[in-house]
């Protein structure tokens, strides 16, 4: 897989950890976390809750800070790209702007790969993180919703409820043809 692969799906689905396995396993790759954008704002930072209005959601500064992160993630995977390395992107990426985060790439190839385990599965994982990305602006259920019923069905989905990480990288890398969009 050369160019940029762009792996997304609800909080505590694995992203971050198969997307650190799948680069380790390409001969030249760069892991890209959409977070770490987000988390450079030090001052003025508003996180995206979703909601309709407001400062944190549609329309308010949160999803502007959003947008932002996404633009830079998508340019920093690109440079990467042009630099001779594939980019492994990793973020939140759901609903509309799934289709939105793609046209930001301008690399070819560009693979989609979202993670999609169940929402048990991800309440467990959830429960046995060090770090909390759920809470009164999101929920499992509500983020599995918008997963399975607003995102498009671009690329390569995976249901890994039953995988391990290295299973995970197997079925991304078997299924990579799948994964590749226009």
């Amino acid at each position: 897989m050369r160019g940029v692969v762009l792996v997304t799906g609800v909080m505590a689905s694995g992203k971050s950890t198969v997307a650190q396995a799948l680069a380790e396993r390409l001969p030249r790759a760069a892991h890209v976390r959409g977070d770490v954008f987000r988390r450079m704002i030090v001052s003025g930072r508003t996180e995206y809750d979703g909601g309709a209005g407001g400062e944190g959601g549609a329309g308010g500064e949160g999803e502007a800070q959003l947008r932002l992160r996404y633009r830079l993630s998508a340019a920093t995977a690109d440079a990467y790209a042009e630099a001779g390395f594939t980019a492994v992107v990793q973020d939140v990426v759901l609903g509309t702007e799934l289709a939105a985060y793609v046209r930001l790439i301008r690399t070819r190839p560009l693979y989609v790969v979202v993670l999609a385990p169940g929402p048990e599965t991800v309440a467990g994982r959830e429960a046995g993180r060090g770090k909390t990305g759920y809470g009164t602006a999101w929920t499992v259920a509500g983020l599995d919703g918008v997963l399975r019923s607003e995102t498009p069905r671009i690329g390569l989905w995976l249901d890994t409820s039953e995988l391990s990480v290295g299973e995970t990288v197997e079925a991304i890398l078997a299924g990579r043809e799948r994964a590749r969009v226009g």
